[in-house]
């Protein structure tokens, strides 16, 4: 492979595979206190997620298998039941249908979560506050 063999991307051709979710894409509030930037494919849902201090993420559960990457902060990750903290750097694997939740502390929590396959809810509340703007990625 030779990089005289590929022609440079133009702008149009990077709209197409490449964003940058806290400046390119609005912010979609998954819950009360939980703020998102969604981006979306055939196969999988991201969420760039903020969860404001002092808040508390209901226990719940979803079809969906879930990687949650913590980015900064912490807040304290109840798992079937027992209580886990997670700080930066931590990575939570949740199986699909697992009840979670969390209670945000005295500082935000931002994580990346990965959901599969795709959160067709997040889709729908990201459409309904973002009018008329594009679900990233999504066919």
């Amino acid at each position: 492979m030779e990089e005289s063999d590929f022609n440079k991307a133009t702008q149009e051709d990077r709209q197409k595979h490449i964003v940058r979710p806290y400046e390119g894409v609005p912010l979609t509030e998954l819950v009360p206190g939980s703020l998102s930037h969604l981006i979306g494919g055939e196969n999988a849902t991201i969420s760039f997620l903020t969860m404001k201090a002092g808040n508390v993420f209901e226990l719940h559960s979803h079809p969906q298998e879930q990687i949650m990457i913590v980015i900064e902060g912490y807040c304290d990750e109840i798992i079937e039941d027992k209580m886990y903290r997670v700080q930066k750097g931590d990575v939570i694997y949740l199986p699909a249908n697992i009840k979670h939740g969390a209670f945000i502390r005295e500082i935000d929590c931002k994580a990346i979560d990965i959901f599969s396959p795709p959160r067709e809810d997040y889709k729908q509340k990201y459409l309904e506050q973002n009018k008329g703007k594009k679900f990233k990625f999504f066919h």
